[in-house]
């Protein structure tokens, strides 16, 4: 995945500022794709520059007004062309796994409370998303648009019951560990 993609994506779901584009990806996008503010309006240029978006007129021009964005037919073409697109699984690079393997032959000094920690953060980002999936998602919202981005949400939701399950197991292993 790639920022203009993540963009293209927010903008055709909602016209938006940069500033509301920002808001948005501390809100939802950035959970499964993070973006600085200056990120964001770094890719807004150049999507501007491609022809993929343009910056809707407003009604009366005003000096620091912010410019909301929409997305142009070659950028709809281009984010169906690449959602079209096959990609492989990107490979799981991940510190703690590698920090444990390298306890091994050095010694463990560290790592279980590090471990610890990560279990308090998978769980605290657990139940955010379960909230959200209790506010955004109730029963009965089932259009094809909720449904995927219920899917999308059921991947984190996933995912942090794996890493809270796992680094559980990996904490009583270290209470059994001479």
């Amino acid at each position: 995945m790639s920022l203009p993609h993540a963009i293209l994506t927010a903008l055709l779901e909602k016209p938006s500022s940069g500033l509301e584009l920002t808001r948005r990806f501390d809100r939802s996008i950035g959970y499964f794709w993070s973006a600085t503010h200056q990120q964001i309006y770094r890719e807004l240029g150049k999507l501007e520059a491609e022809s993929r978006i343009r910056a809707l007129a407003t009604e009366q021009p005003a000096r620091g007004q912010k410019k909301r964005y929409e997305v142009l037919p070659a950028g709809r073409a281009e984010l169906a062309r690449w959602t079209a697109t096959s990609q492989d699984p990107k490979p799981l690079r991940d510190t703690m796994l590698l920090r444990l393997r390298a306890a091994a032959v050095v010694g463990t000094d560290g790592i279980e409370t590090d471990l610890r920690h990560h279990l308090a953060l998978h769980q605290r980002q657990l139940t955010e998303y379960e909230e959200i999936e209790k506010r955004d998602f109730p029963p009965g919202r089932d259009s094809p648009q909720d449904r995927l981005q219920h899917l999308v949400l059921r991947a984190g939701i996933d995912l942090e019951t794996f890493w809270t399950q796992w680094l559980t197991h990996a904490i009583e292993e270290f209470a059994e560990l001479p």
